[in-house]
């Protein structure tokens, strides 16, 4: 990489069940397919919802003895910030990204990660429920009326990280904003959000991009820590798998991740 350390891709939500952690492993192993190196840290030692997927997924290759292409991978177990700056510098070391996966509440290791991130993404449920972690709408026309916390937490990071970037070598924090589940949102609905979600936008700067719709597919793949990449070990593929994969071909692609000389530039079209 540019800087001569791993990129930190912070997958963070205060809310839980937006699919953070399917995303966030997904990402991980389509790097890792690409040729990248990877590490992945999991902050939630509550639920180790990343970390369990990574193991089942090394027990899986130990067991059947394959390779399955993946990050280096360990659990934070502290709420202790210098402990979580030691343990991503260990875990990274010679990497070319990190992703951390964070709690889906706020704590103290959750928002030092997401404000230190250099690419920040926040899947979301098209819901106004889920909306509310970045902003509040009129209930009458939906118009914008408040950041939430957690928003001006991040614009105030990214102000910080700008006027600090040339002296630390980093680039400005990238914020992208993940839309899962829009298949199951009525059109009036989705209208309302797509207004309000490029309000938003304009105001504190992130990024939109469509993430993965849910399907029963990515449950049934946990327990042996599979991914909708694996296509060698998921036996006959349906159409719908292959509409997922294409998802999370075009998800990689809206993330605009820098490019290591030796990584593929691209997955394989699905």
């Amino acid at each position: 990489m540019a800087t001569g350390s791993a990129h930190r891709i912070v997958f963070a939500n205060e809310k839980g069940g937006t699919g953070k952690s399917t995303t966030a492993v997904h990402v991980a192993v389509a790097l890792a397919y690409q040729g990248a190196k990877v590490a992945a840290l999991d902050i939630d030692p509550r639920q180790r919802t990343l970390y369990r997927y990574l193991e089942n997924r090394r027990d899986l290759a130990r067991e059947r003895k394959i390779e399955l292409p993946g990050p280096v991978f360990d659990v934070l177990d502290t709420t202790d910030t210098d402990a979580y700056d030691a343990k991503l510098a260990e875990l990274s070391d010679g990497c070319d990204f990190v992703i951390i996966d964070t709690p889906g509440r706020d704590d103290p290791v959750a928002r030092h990660a997401a404000t230190d991130a250099d690419t920040l993404v926040t899947p979301l449920n098209d819901s106004f429920v889920d909306f509310d972690l970045i902003g509040q709408v009129d209930p009458d026309n939906f118009k914008v009326r408040k950041l939430s916390f957690y928003a001006e937490l991040i614009w105030e990071a990214r102000l910080k990280r700008s006027r600090a970037g040339m002296e630390q070598g980093r680039r400005a924090m990238d914020w992208l904003v993940v839309r899962n589940r829009t298949g199951h949102v009525e059109a009036k609905n989705q209208r309302r959000l797509d207004q309000a979600l490029a309000e938003m936008s304009k105001r504190v700067g992130f990024r939109t991009a469509h993430g993965l719709s849910e399907r029963v597919i990515y449950r049934a793949l946990f327990p042996a820590g599979l991914t909708l990449l694996d296509k060698g070990h998921l036996g006959e593929l349906g159409t719908s798998h292959l509409v997922a994969r294409q998802e999370l071909r075009v998800l990689l692609k809206a993330l605009n991740l820098p490019q290591p000389a030796h990584a593929a530039a691209e997955l394989e079209p699905a």
